[in-house]
């Protein structure tokens, strides 16, 4: 089927649904000032316009031509018009079901009542279910979309630290109390308020950690969109080194590249801003850090995903090699789903690794109590700390964002792992 034809297809699919949900808009608003009714009316059609000229644009290779900035907030604007109708329509969809039903109830069994006086047919009025499901529907739909909405205008830039203090037995009298500092998924291309990642850069360095990590995801595909953030990123420091790796965005595999040639140089490009930012970028490599004639080893791996479709550059053996020395071994893998299938087989004197990855989906409930989000289903490893034995994994929630201009219920974190000996 041509591309035209199935855009005209999703087009119409999308005016019904619009029409269907429409009726309900219509009931809800009949008691409401004739001005207020039409504006209402207006922003309906207006979100319904909207969505379609975005749909046409990108079928017709806009979205090459938009920044991430641009594309994420008119993607967002299309889902969250027809997640709205779409959840709208469920319920009157039931509502539906249930008239057909009385409606057939009522022609086999009459319920009318007759006055005895005048020998009339009096309508019998029951509860108005139109209304009610219509107010239910308008209620339950609007919920998500308010909280959506709310995640893209408080969410995205509400930075919070995250404080672990973790005991590892083997830790060196040299390095007991020792804070790490971690970010991950810095996403930039999806940045809009510079302002507000600087407060975020701010807020690390006021932990004052002695060394920090970033465990992948600079950019969403290219090391230009760096261009606007080096000078703010560049104040990330501390006193034993910053030390990161890549993850599977960095790779510049999500989009089209002319040349293969063009796509190594962005890689290329991508490893020089991290030299730039003065970032020791771990490529299947190792460094160790040393106080008092003690060692502690930081591994960095590249991409390495036991997940989906998500690559595997990581490898272990080159980065593990020659760190028998080290009294505690610290491992950056972004992906968290390395841990489970080659870490904790293959390398169990590795005490504790740091990920990213998930964003926790950017979507969830992140309390002390409960904590739950879909991308739970997907990886078991998915935000804070995770232990098995004697081996640690802290999965941190992410510093930026990425599809989705905001966060709901996971906000983007700041951490700091304190390590103790005993």
């Amino acid at each position: 089927m041509k591309r035209p034809t199935v855009l005209l297809i999703v087009i119409a699919l999308l005016l019904l649904l619009d029409f269907y949900v429409f009726q309900a808009i219509k009931l809800l608003s009949t008691s409401l000032n004739p001005s207020i009714r039409k504006l209402i009316y207006g922003i309906y059609w207006f979100y319904t316009s909207i969505s379609i000229l975005v749909l046409v644009y990108f079928a017709n290779g806009g979205m090459e031509k938009l920044s991430s900035v641009s594309r994420n907030f008119l993607v967002s604007i299309v889902f969250i018009d027809i997640l709205f109708k779409f959840l709208m329509a469920i319920f009157l969809f039931l509502e539906d079901i249930v008239r057909i039903i009385k409606l057939g109830f009522d022609s086999v069994f009459s319920n009318k009542k007759v006055d005895l006086e005048t020998g009339t047919v009096l309508e019998t009025k029951l509860m108005n279910r139109s209304d009610f499901l219509a107010k239910t529907a308008l209620v339950i739909s609007g919920t998500p979309i308010v909280a959506l909405t709310y995640g893209i205008i408080s969410g995205a830039y509400d930075y919070r630290v995250k404080r672990i203090q973790l005991r590892l037995p083997n830790l060196p009298k040299e390095f007991d109390g020792i804070r790490i500092g971690q970010l991950s998924d810095i996403h930039s291309g999806s940045f809009y308020n510079k302002k507000a990642v600087m407060g975020g850069v701010e807020m690390m360095q006021a932990e004052n950690p002695d060394v920090i990590f970033f465990t992948g995801d600079l950019v969403n595909n290219k090391a230009e969109e760096t261009a606007d953030y080096i000078p703010i990123f560049r104040h990330i420091k501390a006193p034993m080194g910053v030390y990161s790796t890549l993850g599977n965005h960095d790779y510049g595999d999500y989009v089209t590249w002319p040349s293969l040639e063009a796509k190594q140089k962005n890689l290329s490009d991508l490893k020089q801003v991290h030299k730039e930012l003065g970032w020791k970028l771990l490529m299947n490599e190792h460094v160790m850090l040393q106080q008092g004639g003690e060692k502690i080893a930081i591994l960095g791996i590249e991409n390495f995903g036991a997940k989906g479709n998500f690559p595997k550059y990581g490898k272990m053996n080159l980065a593990h090699r020659n760190t028998q020395d080290a009294a505690v071994k610290l491992l950056l893998s972004h992906d968290p789903s390395h841990w489970d299938y080659e870490v904790r087989k293959l390398y169990p004197d590795i005490d504790l690794a740091f990920a990213g990855h998930t964003h926790g989906m950017q979507f969830g409930i992140d309390t002390k109590y409960l904590k739950w989000s879909p991308v739970q289903y997907m990886y078991k490893q998915w935000a804070g700390l995770y232990t098995e034995g004697n081996q640690h994994l802290y999965v941190n929630r992410g510093f930026g964002f990425l599809g989705y201009p905001g966060r709901v219920g996971i906000l983007p974190e700041i951490t700091i792992i304190e390590l103790v000996r005993g």
